[in-house]
C-alpha cells in the first residue's frame, strides 16, 4: 500500500444517499373498525334471507371459512414457532357454536336488529365467567349497569308482554340472550388460548369445534340440513365470507391501532347498525318499546366496555 496514493477517479463510486421507499399510506383504523362492524352487522341480514335454521347457518358458515382459515395458518406459521394450544382453542369453540345456534334461530323469531343487540349482552356477561372461571373481580361500573341492562333487555325482548315484534319474541330474546352467554364463553376462553403468532390457529380450531357443535345439536333436532340448494347457499356463503373472515380481520387489524375505549365505542355500531339494516333491508317494525329498550341495552353495554379496565 503507497502511503498518500490517490484513488482512481474511474473506479471510485460516489457516495449516494440511500434510496427511500415511499411510504405507505396508513388507513384510519375507526375506518376499519366501522367498516368490519358493518360486516358483522350484516350477517344477520344474510341469515334471515337464507331462511334456514341456526344449525344449518352455523354448520355453513363454519364449513366455508375453513379453506380461508386454513391459508391464513399456513402463513401464520411460516412466520414464526409460536407456542400453540389445542384443548382451550377448541372448548372456546364449543361456546362460539351455541352461540351461531341460537342467534340465527332467535333472528327469525325476534327479528334480526332485536336479536344482534341482545346478542351483545356479552360485553357485560364477559365479567360474570371471568369471576366464576378465573376469579377475576368485576368494576364497579359492571355492577352498577347489570339492573339498568336487565331493564333493557325485558323492553327489548317484550319479556313484560308489551308489544313486541316477531313470530315469538319472548323465546327469541330467551336464545339470544343464551347465544350472548355462548360467545361470552367462547370470548373468556380464546383470552386464554391465543398468544402471539398464533391467532389463526387458535381460531382455526375454534371454527372447526363450532362446526361439530352445530352437527352435534342439528342432527337430532332435525334443524341441520345438509343441501339447503340455492339461494340459501348463496347467502351463507356471502355470512362466511363478509360476516365472518372480512368482518373479523378488518377488527382484529384496527383494535390493536386504537385505544381500548376507542375500540369498544365503535364496536357498538354493530348492534346500531343491525337495527337499521332490519328496518331498511328486511322491512322489520319494532315497537316504541323495543327500541328504547335497545337504547338502554346499548348504554349499559357501552358504560361498561368504556371502563378504563376494558
Amino acid at each position: 500500500m503507497v502511503v498518500g496514493a490517490q484513488a482512481d477517479p474511474v473506479t471510485t463510486t460516489e457516495a449516494r444517499p440511500a434510496a427511500v421507499a415511499p411510504a405507505r399510506p396508513k388507513v384510519n383504523p375507526a375506518l376499519l373498525a366501522l367498516t368490519g362492524s358493518l360486516c358483522i352487522a350484516l350477517s344477520s341480514v344474510f341469515i334471515k334471507e337464507s331462511g334456514t335454521t341456526g344449525s344449518t347457518s352455523a354448520f355453513w358458515r363454519c364449513l366455508f371459512s375453513l379453506p380461508i382459515l386454513v391459508a391464513l395458518v399456513v402463513w401464520e406459521r411460516r412466520r414464526g414457532t409460536a407456542v400453540r394450544r389445542i384443548l382451550l382453542p377448541l372448548l372456546a369453540g364449543v361456546g362460539l357454536g351455541v352461540d351461531f345456534v341460537l342467534w340465527g334461530d332467535a333472528i327469525s323469531l325476534v327479528g334480526a336488529g332485536i336479536a344482534t343487540v341482545l346478542l351483545s349482552v356479552q360485553v357485560v356477561i364477559v365479567p360474570v365467567v371471568a369471576y366464576l372461571v378465573f376469579r377475576e373481580r368485576p368494576s364497579t361500573r359492571f355492577v352498577c349497569a347489570v339492573p339498568v341492562l336487565l331493564g333493557g333487555i325485558v323492553l327489548a325482548g317484550g319479556l313484560a308482554g308489551t308489544p313486541a315484534f316477531g313470530s315469538d319474541p319472548v323465546l327469541g330474546a330467551v336464545l339470544a340472550i343464551g347465544a350472548g352467554i355462548g360467545f361470552a364463553g367462547y370470548l373468556v376462553l380464546m383470552r386464554h388460548s391465543s398468544g402471539p403468532g398464533s391467532r389463526e390457529h387458535t381460531l382455526f380450531l375454534a371454527t372447526v369445534s363450532a362446526g361439530v357443535v352445530a352437527v352435534a345439536l342439528g342432527v337430532p333436532t332435525g334443524k341441520l340440513d345438509l343441501a339447503p340448494g340455492w339461494p340459501a347457499l348463496g347467502w351463507l356463503l356471502a355470512l362466511a365470507l363478509v360476516g365472518q373472515v372480512v368482518g373479523w380481520l378488518l377488527i382484529s387489524s384496527a383494535l390493536p391501532r386504537m385505544s381500548s375505549a376507542t375500540g369498544a365505542t365503535l364496536m357498538m355500531s354493530q348492534p346500531v347498525a343491525a337495527i337499521l339494516l332490519g328496518i331498511g333491508l328486511l322491512g322489520e317494525r319494532p315497537s316504541a318499546l323495543q327500541l328504547v329498550g335497545c337504547l338502554v341495552v346499548l348504554a349499559a353495554v357501552g358504560f361498561v366496555s368504556t371502563s378504563s379496565r376494558g
